[in-house]
């Protein structure tokens, strides 16, 4: 990347081209603000995989220019790495509103690294000033409490990050509604740069408001008889909070499951975002013993996650809650792009066990964190931005907010679909591409592991989908002579009792390739013989088959 002394850089560590992991930053001489730092979740053939974050070496590399990470709202999107960059660059000051940074302090606890990071809490008010850059904040509205948009105030003008936002006029949970005034104000001053949410950039209409789906949530509750188990986002806390006051209202008690969930309601407790009357939440015991009339279960698990607890309720392996005849579950989230087979799954697995499930927009039970083309267009003629960059999105999502900005008067050589890594430098008067940052994928396993590599999880999509065969032999490398086998297993290749005729041919080749190898050269090398089984096996076997499975030679040498 190469910055001219004044032009701002914009750029994504990740956001872009995708649903998730959203990290962007504006750099301007020797300063850099971050703006959040999230995950990504796994595709379904990201085998053993839990997450996906950033390769975060270019900040590492230039540590010393980095003013402060801030952060927008609690979404695993937008926090969920900061355990991970903090273990690379601790000194980081962190800026979040109250229930974000309530979450943030739960994610570094567990990490082990709360008491050494230094963690600030932000209000729309916040303004934090450094020696060429500043910020300030705008209200927004989304689907979690304490959101915020991101002005960078710089010489040239302010880029501005939208974060998860839509225009809910009747937000829930006596949160405010979009700070309008703020955004017109900041369009007054000059806006050099818009860097606008993205996901619904196909949907033509206004999002519903939440006080929409906390009024069919209570009718619906309220006509069920029996037992009700109620699953969302633990973040969501205007979700819980609907569930919770519908059981208040028809006399249920409630009973939360799910690690996360029970973090959330009780943030949500601690910073008054949650009136729960005495006697309403109760433990697992007594729900039990709890008529079902008169119980509901609150718990994770929305998105099919195999470990979250309504999995677990599902497949019968939950320690203390079975599901019990005339149980209704709903579903009050929708599931995130590369989760929908995992939410069919589980829907399937509820019902085939008798449970009568309610999920889907049918039924209203949710409605979108974000806005649609027509809020979309308000931000852009709010803000009037200069300069308009698409972001938090699929790259198909990233062109069509492109075409609805430029259908606001944006001129089209003023909208960028960039990649993560790509360095867009801007003034007033001039903008270009400066360069490209390599950004590769970071991939977190079940273990909490970041190191694992994408060879990894190449080898283990390898193993899912061809198999796995074992070339075991006795060589002497002195007299170029093979003491015994080859004898070959296949696991998930081929049924070995069905297969003698393909076995035995590979045997004979594998024989072949190991003779012609070691008469090569009369010190022969082991890893150069092991590649030419490799290579010959695999052509070999896909011949035969059409399919390539992972071969592993094991070469035992007699000394």
């Amino acid at each position: 990347m190469k910055l001219k002394n004044n032009e701002v850089g914009v750029y994504a560590i990740g956001g872009l081209g995708e649903i998730g992991r959203n990290m962007y930053c504006v750099e301007y001489q020797d300063e850099i603000i971050i703006m959040d730092c999230g995950i990504k979740f796994p595709e379904d053939d990201m085998m053993g995989i839990n997450y996906v974050i950033s390769d975060y070496s270019y900040l590492v590399k230039n540590r010393k220019k980095i003013k402060a990470l801030v952060v927008t709202h609690g979404h695993e999107d937008h926090i969920g790495g900061i355990p991970y960059l903090l273990k690379k660059i601790p000194e980081i000051p962190v800026y979040a509103t109250p229930f974000a940074l309530a979450l943030i302090r739960g994610k570094l606890d567990e990490h082990g690294i709360l008491n050494s990071s230094e963690l600030h809490e932000e209000h729309e008010d916040t303004v934090l000033k450094f020696d060429k850059l500043s910020v300030s904040f705008f209200r927004t509205t989304h689907s979690i409490p304490d959101t915020l948009g991101i002005a960078v105030h710089t010489p040239e003008g302010a880029v501005l990050f939208t974060g998860d936002f839509k225009f809910d006029l009747t937000p829930v949970m006596n949160q405010p509604a979009p700070d309008f005034q703020e955004m017109a104000k900041l369009g007054k001053e000059g806006v050099l740069a818009l860097l606008s949410d993205s996901t619904n950039a196909e949907v033509p209409t206004f999002t519903k408001s939440e006080r929409f789906v906390a009024h069919s949530l209570h009718d619906i509750i309220t006509g069920i008889k029996g037992r009700i188990i109620f699953a969302t986002f633990a973040s969501n806390l205007y979700r819980v909070s609907t569930a919770i006051k519908a059981a208040v209202d028809t006399g249920r008690k409630v009973a939360i499951f799910g690690r996360s969930m029970e973090n959330g309601v009780q943030n949500g407790i601690d910073l008054g975002y949650l009136d729960i009357p005495e006697g309403t939440l109760v433990d697992a015991n007594e729900i039990n013993h709890t008529p079902p009339e008169k119980a509901m279960i609150l718990c994770t698990g929305s998105q099919g996650e195999p470990l979250a607890a309504l999995s677990r309720i599902a497949d019968g392996t939950h320690r203390q809650i079975s599901l019990q005849p005339g149980d209704t579950v709903i579903f009050s989230s929708n599931p995130i792009p590369g989760n929908t087979t995992s939410v069919n799954h589980l829907i399937n697995k509820l019902t085939e066990a008798g449970a009568n499930v309610v999920h889907g927009k049918i039924h209203n039970v949710h409605t979108s964190g974000h806005a649609g083309q027509e809020e979309q267009k308000m931000m852009i003629e709010l803000t009037k931005p200069e300069y308009f960059i698409p972001v938090h999105g699929e790259y198909r999502m990233q062109v069509v907010h492109t075409e609805t900005a430029q259908s606001t008067g944006m001129p089209k050589d003023h909208t960028f679909v960039l990649k993560n890594g790509d360095v867009l430098a801007l003034t007033k008067d001039s903008s270009r591409i400066a360069g490209h940052i390599n950004i590769p994928d970071v991939f977190v396993d079940t273990s909490g592991s970041d190191d694992v590599g994408n060879i990894v999880v190449r080898d283990r999509q390898i193993l899912a989908e061809e198999g796995l065969v074992v070339v075991v032999a006795t060589v002497d490398y002195k007299h170029q002579r093979v003491l015994a086998g080859p004898d070959i297993l296949s696991r998930g290749f081929v049924y070995m009792r069905e297969s003698t005729e393909l076995i035995s041919q590979a045997q004979k080749h594998v024989y072949h390739v190991l003779k012609t190898e070691m008469a090569k050269d009369p010190q022969p090398k082991e890893n150069e013989i092991r590649k030419a089984i490799i290579e010959n096996l695999q052509d070999f076997l896909y011949s035969k088959t059409e399919r390539r499975p992972m071969i592993l030679p094991m070469l035992i040498e007699k000394k």
